[in-house]
């Protein structure tokens, strides 16, 4: 059966907190994501320790969605350079998530601790990332967020592998993806655009790497859109649009052709006319040897240092979802407003009181009568109202109650015309009436 599925009449079962307690101790918060908190996990049988993601059932349903859907997605998977997932527990508020610990480095760190750093490291590199990313696509799963921050060193070993983690995002390719997410300095055109996408959109975030990596400069970037904040999303999408990016001197003067040339073909704004993960493979740059030797680490980390040492890439997680890029028009790259009908007038229709002489309500009580549009049920849970709603709804309830009693206690005003003596006034339960004399 399916993961996730139930037949008809079967009732759930969760795990309790103590399975995991009991098999696993958790150590402290190593970081805090999105969607999940990530620990540190030491088996207590084996003593081998493991890395644990917990994600919370109380954070909403997109929370719950991208815990179900990694666990899917790992449970399908099974590759040298993919992070195993190792165990699962489904609490009845939480999805405990335990996988291989990779303790190596990130990429950018293992460059800055290099003393030699050329083409065919970055070659290396590239090519494990595709391999694993043409395994994915045999499996009709868009990863959908591959960037820097999610390849790390297995190992601190000379010549550990690299392995790709944070699968929260990925999904199966049954038909093309209409739902835009990622990060934006690496969405291709096409999620940019609205458009229907598919597996092409992780050949074009490779090429995104593999351009950093090679001059340690984002292709999109430009420095004047530092001090304007409100465009830099607005000026990076138009870009990405376009393929607006380009080799520049003096940072890929020392950059061979056949790099160069992979690059721009997986960066090919045409989906359709891009690398796909097995042809990249098969490039001259990954197999063939074309790949340099010349040590370009001089230029590189000092632009590295330049543009990521901020950690302005890191201080959101920049994940995008539809509401982030519904905003963003392709057409006219402009943020229009959502127009707003005006409220309609009072009408004695959407009074909440029985039949009567609204004219013993003071114009306060009136006006608050009228403020609500729709009546209040004897009990505010079935309407399914946020706290502070179904506070104001029970408090409109109590006036309402308040003011019948009022009117059942007063009697309306008499409908023969007043005495030619006068009238006098006097004051009843807060009510004004008036009485012949």
């Amino acid at each position: 059966m399916p993961f996730g599925c139930l037949t008809v009449g079967e009732k759930k079962e969760y795990h309790n907190p103590s399975d995991v307690t009991d098999k696993y101790d958790l150590g402290q918060i190593v970081k805090s994501e999105e969607f999940c908190e990530i620990f540190r996990a030491k088996d207590k049988a084996t003593m081998k320790m493991y890395t644990c993601k917990k994600f919370l059932k109380k954070d909403g349903r997109k929370v719950r969605k991208a815990a179900k859907n990694e666990i899917l997605i790992l449970k399908m998977v099974k590759h040298p350079n993919i992070l195993q997932l190792v165990d699962v527990f489904e609490t009845k508020k939480e999805y405990f998530l335990f996988l291989e610990l990779a303790t190596g480095r990130e990429v950018f760190d293992w460059i800055l601790d290099q003393g030699y750093y050329s083409e065919r490291d970055t070659s290396n590199v590239v090519r494990q990332v595709l391999e694993a990313v043409a395994y994915l696509h045999s499996l009709h799963i868009v990863h959908r967020n591959l960037k820097l921050e999610n390849l790390v060193y297995y190992n601190r070993l000379k010549h550990s592998k690299i392995v790709i983690s944070d699968f929260h995002l990925a999904k199966l390719e049954n038909g093309l993806i209409k739902d835009p997410c990622g990060t934006p300095e690496y969405l291709a055109p096409e999620v940019v655009g609205r458009q229907r996408y598919g597996r092409p959109v992780d050949c074009w975030a490779i090429g995104v790497i593999m351009y950093i990596l090679l001059s340690g400069n984002p292709p999109f970037y430009d420095e004047s859109d530092d001090d304007d904040y409100e465009n830099h999303d607005k000026n990076l999408f138009r870009k990405i649009l376009a393929g607006d990016y380009e080799f520049d001197s003096p940072y890929w003067d020392e950059i061979s052709d056949s790099a160069k040339n992979l690059v721009a073909r997986l960066m090919e704004v045409d989906q359709d006319q891009r690398l796909t993960a097995q042809e990249a493979i098969n490039h001259e740059w990954i197999s063939g040897g074309a790949a340099s030797d010349k040590n370009i680490k001089e230029n590189v980390c000092a632009q590295i240092e330049k543009n990521f040492a901020r950690a302005k890439w890191k201080v959101s997680p920049f994940v995008l979802f539809l509401h982030k890029l519904k905003a963003f028009q392709v057409s006219l790259l402009v943020q229009l407003p959502t127009p707003r009908l005006p409220r309609p007038p009072p009408t004695p229709q959407r009074l909440r009181l029985r039949p009567g002489p609204t004219a013993l309500l003071t114009p306060p009580e009136r006006r608050r009568a009228n403020r609500r549009r729709w009546p209040q049920p004897k009990s505010c849970s079935r309407w399914r109202l946020s706290p502070r709603h179904a506070a104001t709804a029970k408090l409109l309830l109590r006036f309402t109650r308040r003011a019948r009693r009022r009117m059942s206690r007063v009697k309306a005003p008499p409908t023969t015309p007043p005495s030619p003596h006068g009238t006098a006034r006097c004051e009843l339960s807060s009510c004004t009436l008036y009485i012949s004399c």
